[in-house]
């Protein structure tokens, strides 16, 4: 049980890392990051990594693959990228996110640390650089038996790619942080490509066909072992179930049935699929089918196509590119049979609004605009305007912030299920921050109802 005092230090903690650079501020090198790490005695080295890069996924993914881990008996460190709800859950130790006494006990270990390099370095460490040295640090501590790390932007130069991974894993890429990755796929793809280590096992994902080639002559040139999806391992079958779905995978060393996943949507099928994939690379083996079995139906991923409310049914996800928008709009068109869906969307101003709004516009009947508490939001009466070319005057309304737009759609959304036969629900997306504050006001919601 955490202390008032634990609480209190935990928020000082928190207030240091958000003075440093910001996450979109980068100024892309390993140096600061590879210079801290080899200060605290290169605990990054101390243990097996499976090290996952792409544009969308890699959190579901990270998360399935520590889930297999767990069941094989493996004590896990997992790190990933952002947070919804509290910056502990982006190190997850066995499972769960660091406590706050382990979270400040492992700052304190590195403070100093922090310091000494900001003086040495000609720009000081950055908020995510900070983090990446705490969950190299903590897993070094606990200690793990193998950590699942997720890269935060990029590959090649991002903070996390001073691990050497045994397995490197690539979700699928698509157009996004242009301003810092590159403004084709092929340009993304060869920074995402950085990843892979010399003779190491590589597990991709599907891509479009220019990614793949430049995927392909990364791993010719490391001299690398790649698994492909649709070739070495792939989703067999696929059913839609209550709760989920269920399916049969094709596996890089035996075949899987009758797997349960509670999770929403064909990009999760490819999801687990990537990861037992990823999981059988590291092993070398056939895993177990019930071990298989057990391990998807205990994963979670909060605030992607989550169900977090009932009557009216109110589903949050983090979609916050045209790509991830995609698969949440596929998914409510192909899983749910609403009659219609009120649509709740605030994002970030430096994202493809017009590629989000464009995939959305069949699946959502009445779309309410806001903004969520980021100061990188994009302004209410901005994405009104975008909104309405997009879905026309008469299908757009606006909303001043996220909690009055939330409660103003389940209002309306359980007038409308109290007069028709049919069932409406409300869906909330734009970007992890809308979703992570949207957690938060809905349990709030439920608790004053209860």
């Amino acid at each position: 049980m955490s202390t008032s005092e634990d609480l209190e230090a935990l928020q000082l903690i928190y207030e240091a890392l958000l003075k440093r650079w910001p996450e979109t501020r980068l100024e892309p090198s390993l140096d600061r990051i590879a210079a801290l790490c080899d200060a605290l005695g290169s605990p990054e080295l101390t243990y097996p990594v499976v090290h996952i890069a792409g544009t969308n996924g890699k959190t579901t993914t990270s998360r399935m693959i520590d889930s297999l881990f767990t069941e094989l008996g493996y004590r896990t460190g997992r790190f990933t990228s952002p947070h919804l709800e509290s910056f502990l859950e982006r190190i997850s130790i066995k499972g769960e996110p660091i406590s706050p006494e382990g979270m400040i006990a492992t700052y304190n270990d590195i403070a100093l640390y922090l310091d000494l390099i900001d003086a040495r370095q000609p720009h000081p460490i950055s908020f995510f650089e900070a983090m990446t040295a705490l969950a190299f640090v903590a897993f070094a501590e606990y200690p793990v038996d193998v950590a699942v790390i997720e890269a935060g932007m990029g590959g090649a130069w991002d903070a996390t790619n001073i691990v050497s991974s045994q397995v490197s894993v690539i979700t699928p890429i698509g157009l996004d942080h242009t301003e810092y990755l590159g403004e084709t796929l092929e340009e993304i793809a060869e920074t995402k490509s950085g990843i892979i280590k010399p003779e190491s096992h590589v597990v991709l994902a599907a891509q479009p066909v220019e990614v793949a080639k430049v995927l392909t002559a990364k791993i010719l040139e490391k001299a690398a072992i790649p698994y492909r999806e649709g070739l070495e391992f792939s989703v067999a079958r696929r059913d839609i179930a209550v709760g989920g779905q269920m399916v049969s995978i094709n596996g890089i060393h035996g075949i899987y049935t009758d797997i349960f996943i509670p999770l929403y949507g064909a990009h999760q099928a490819s999801n687990a699929a990537l990861a037992l994939a990823s999981v059988e690379a590291f092993a070398g083996v056939q895993l177990d089918e019930e071990l298989v079995r057990n391990a998807f139906a205990n994963v979670t991923s909060p605030g992607r196509c989550e169900i977090l409310y009932r009557d009216p049914t109110v589903i949050v996800d983090a979609a916050h590119n045209p790509h991830g928008a995609h698969a949440f709009a596929s998914t409510l068109k192909s899983e749910f049979d609403f009659e219609s869906i009120f649509g709740v969307l605030a994002i970030l101003g430096e994202k493809d609004v017009h590629g989000v709004l464009l995939e959305l516009e069949p699946v959502i009947d009445r779309l309410i605009v806001t903004q969520n508490s980021s100061d990188r939001a994009l302004p209410v009466n901005v994405l009104f305007n975008e909104a309405v070319k997009v879905f026309g005057a008469e299908r757009v309304f606006k909303e001043p912030d996220l909690r009055t737009a939330i409660a103003t759609s389940i209002e309306q959304c359980t007038l409308i299920n109290q007069t028709s036969d049919g069932i409406s629900a409300v869906v909330i997306t734009g970007s992890v921050v809308t979703a992570g504050e949207s957690r938060a006001i809905l349990r709030k919601i439920a608790e004053s109802r209860a």
